[in-house]
């Protein structure tokens, strides 16, 4: 970005990559250089990154002397369909996720796929994870063709960025402020985000990609929408097929149960209390908070450790 042809003088700053960075102290990093550097109420601030830049770097455009303007530059498919969309901005409380932060969508947002050619095969999938979730959520039809897929290649993904940004947009569009529908973009994130805070806060844990996490939600949810609202059992087993052909099973231990479903109780979906879940009724009929009793989240872990077994078997 420092290569522009502009008249206007650009500054870089650089911040270190991962979750575990997305934190107040890094906010802390960036407000000190955009002090030391002289920006003002007028300046820009570009987040040029993935979905941790996008994130903290609007959260701290927002804050910086009360708000200046910015504008995203996603580089990761995570960030082009899902972080750099929508003007949640936030970063993380230790290890629970994004629970600080504004909503503001910035004043432009620029995606350009050819960032994605170096980008590594695991974190294409984290990003088609959420591509996944916006077919689950919003239409038989855009789940048919994200599935068609044989692999990720981008003559395919092109297109289909293009719809899933549409369909977040859309959705965003008719409530900014996650009051009713917008909520149903956190399908697969009530047990997806303390799966993926867990694990990042484990010693003895490997830390999981987002999109890894929420495809783990994704099956589990879908067990809970089976048992609690007839989502149809010959569904289920589909989308765990086709999630689990993509993404690699993660060993979720019974000792790791009730740590997991401690965190549940940091969601910001949460009201008076209760744990409030996004679950399916048909693919394209999410419903918004349903009240879910651990016991019934226990056997949807089970469930999923239940097919680990037969897939070492």
């Amino acid at each position: 970005m420092s290569n522009l042809n502009t008249a206007t003088p650009i500054e870089v700053i650089e911040i270190e990559s991962g979750e575990e960075n997305k934190t107040i102290d890094t906010c802390v990093g960036v407000w000190n250089a955009l002090s030391e550097l002289g920006a003002d109420r007028k300046s820009l601030m570009i987040n040029l990154g993935g979905g941790v830049v996008t994130d903290l770097g609007g959260f701290v455009a927002c804050t910086f002397k009360r708000g200046i303007k910015y504008i995203n530059v996603p580089t990761s498919l995570l960030a082009m369909v899902d972080a750099s969309v929508g003007g949640k901005t936030g970063v993380d409380l230790g290890a629970l996720k994004n629970q600080i932060g504004v909503i503001n969508s910035g004043d432009m947002v620029l995606i350009d796929t050819a960032f994605l050619d170096t980008l590594p095969q695991n974190h294409l999938k984290s990003g088609f994870a959420e591509m996944l979730k916006h077919g689950l959520i919003y239409n038989l039809k855009y789940w048919n063709k994200l599935i068609d897929l044989s692999k990720l290649t981008m003559n395919d993904l092109d297109e289909l960025i293009y719809e899933s940004v549409i369909i977040k947009k859309d959705i965003v569009t008719k409530d900014p402020l996650e009051t009713n529908e917008r909520k149903h973009l956190n399908f697969g994130h009530t047990l997806g985000h303390a799966i993926e805070s867990y694990f990042l806060s484990e010693d003895n844990k490997e830390e999981l990609l987002h999109g890894e996490a929420i495809a783990i939600g994704m099956i589990l949810e879908c067990y809970l929408s089976a048992e609690l609202l007839k989502f149809p059992k010959e569904d289920l087993e589909h989308i765990n097929l086709v999630i689990k052909k993509m993404f690699r099973t993660v060993d979720i231990k019974p000792s790791d149960y009730d740590p997991i479903i401690e965190l549940l109780k940091y969601d910001k979906k949460n009201e008076h209390g209760n744990i409030n879940f996004v679950l399916l009724e048909a693919i394209g009929k999410p419903k918004i908070d349903c009240i879910v009793d651990n016991e019934l989240i226990f056997k949807a872990f089970e469930y999923y450790k239940n097919n680990l077994e037969l897939e070492n078997n």
